[in-house]
């Protein structure tokens, strides 16, 4: 015959003492203990947050410079072309191409001229001469191997990354291919336009 266990009826939560518990036990559940930091948190984020309302902060809104990096009708399929941007800074190497294929941020007829930065997201490795055709990839990184899909906005397919690499914002006018701002953080910058 087995023995059932019953539970003791509980209306309210009661810390045990120490006699309870013989030396060096803990006195509190984990359950208590959550529930007990997660009020004490509780309180902390209200009462902070009140006065949060109360600050202002000004917003910085940053321009970026309007740039003419090509002509759509030079472009040839999965040839891309080199130029600096949004600045002739550090890390500011970037890439045009016609992929062939519709992109995310795409533009001309098919949609399938991006551009991006060479720099991997990472640790900053150089990731020119690393195009590829046949998978519309960026990669890998000579450093760690990461790898990114330019129809995707430069999601991460592959390596350590965790970010997507910064895609420079394109606006075509006529036959004029402008860079007009990037979309990520480029690496090596706490700012894309100041190193």
């Amino acid at each position: 015959m087995t023995k059932q266990m019953q539970r003791p009826e509980i209306d309210a939560p009661q810390l045990p003492s120490k006699k309870d518990h013989p030396a060096g036990k803990c006195l509190m559940s984990r359950r208590k203990m959550l529930f007990s930091s997660g009020l004490a948190t509780a309180t902390v984020m209200v009462s902070v947050g009140a006065g949060a309302a109360a600050a202002k902060v000004p917003a910085m809104v940053t321009t970026y410079p309007r740039k003419k990096i090509s002509k759509l009708s030079a472009l040839k399929t999965d040839q891309p072309v080199g130029f600096e941007y949004p600045d002739e800074g550090a890390y500011a190497q970037s890439m045009l191409v016609k992929l062939g294929a519709e992109a995310g941020g795409g533009i001309g007829p098919q949609k399938d001229v991006v551009a991006f930065n060479y720099f991997c997201t990472h640790q900053g490795g150089d990731l020119s001469g690393t195009y590829k055709g046949d998978t519309k990839s960026l990669g890998a990184c000579p450093l760690h191997l990461s790898t990114y899909d330019l129809t995707r906005h430069g999601i991460l397919i592959s390596g350590q990354a965790y970010q997507s690499l910064p895609q420079v914002l394109l606006e075509l006018q006529g036959d004029d291919i402008y860079a007009v701002g990037v979309f990520g953080l480029i690496f090596g910058r706490y700012d894309n336009l100041q190193g």
